[in-house]
């Protein structure tokens, strides 16, 4: 039993972001941590369990999430700058040589995708691939390492190290999934009103996919028809922050099983290492494809912003 209880802890460790949120006045003097201490006063301050964030409501921020998504933005623009600085006509270097494969692939695949024409659309692409791609790529990195290393920061400045969490995978959180879904369902919306107005915009809601001459029939038609269509423009944002953030957080949390299997002898250790290996070596395509899809919707969904309703 106390190993059962043991690993669900480790689990619940592993996938509990570092939050920080504004604690309502309604949680003072209650314990919500297992074996924690009462919340002495309301405020901004970290949450020392699932349960304080969960009480924080809406008026919390992942840090964790926040500073890893930084990070591989902040390295995404360090290379592809550094090579676009160097970027020659004569023999290009390693960089320069993979930053350009990169850039054509992504060339390729917005021509296939994109039939009108924006300036915005490919970098977009770019950078959602590039990005998505480095923040699924720290589903690699051991996953006792940095929680291990925040653990020992955290206890050096007086903290108690059961109390300090750092997911590294950005992508295995919802809000970062959702957040960049939304910025793009808000791109889709602002040129598809751009470039059809808002009457156009709303007869896409509210005249298809069912019509009728009969001005009767048409009333009668139009409720159904912003029903349908509205259930498809929701379904695309939810769609793809939902699916970046389900294979992302299956793919960590078997990380976080294969890591429980260490420790208890070397024959499961052996095992586990072969156990990790093969799902990190296949991990690989799934933090790639994941990646390219979501670049590929976005496209797609921008694609789709440019069709007027003949095009239906």
């Amino acid at each position: 039993m106390s190993s059962e209880s043991n690993s669900a802890q480790y689990i619940t460790h592993h996938l509990t972001n570092w939050t920080y949120g504004n604690m309502p006045e309604s949680a003072v003097g209650k314990t919500l941590c297992e074996g924690g201490n009462k919340i002495e006063a309301a405020g901004w301050q970290f949450a020392h369990c699932n349960a304080e964030g969960s009480a924080m409501g809406a008026q919390t921020l992942h840090l964790d999430t926040l500073i890893w998504s930084i990070v591989t933005g902040v390295v995404f623009l360090f290379f592809f700058h550094k090579a676009a600085k160097k970027a020659t006509a004569g023999v290009p270097d390693g960089l320069q040589n993979f930053v350009e494969s990169i850039c054509d692939f992504i060339n390729t695949s917005v021509r296939g995708s994109f039939s009108a024409k924006n300036d915005l659309v490919a970098p977009l692409a770019l950078t959602i691939f590039v990005w998505v791609f480095l923040m699924n790529l720290m589903d690699l990195v051991p996953v006792d390492w940095i929680p291990f290393i925040s653990a020992q920061v955290g206890g050096l400045m007086g903290h108690d190290p059961h109390h300090i969490y750092m997911k590294v995978v950005p992508s295995t959180d919802p809000n970062a999934t959702f957040g960049m879904s939304i910025a793009i369902f808000l791109l889709m919306i602002f040129y598809s009103i751009k470039i059809k107005g808002i009457g156009g915009f709303a007869g896409e809601l509210t005249l298809h996919p069912f019509s009728a001459k009969n001005p009767i029939l048409q009333a009668f038609f139009i409720p159904i028809n912003f029903v349908l269509e509205f259930v498809s423009l929701i379904a695309k944002p939810l769609s793809l922050s939902l699916r970046l953030y389900g294979n992302m957080y299956a793919g960590e949390m078997i990380f976080i099983l294969i890591a429980l299997m260490y420790g208890s002898s070397w024959i499961m250790n052996g095992a586990g290492a072969l156990m990790q290996l093969g799902w990190a070596i296949f991990h690989i395509l799934i933090i790639t494809l994941q990646a390219f899809i979501f670049m590929t919707l976005t496209v797609v969904y921008m694609d789709m912003a440019y069709q007027t309703s003949d095009d239906h």
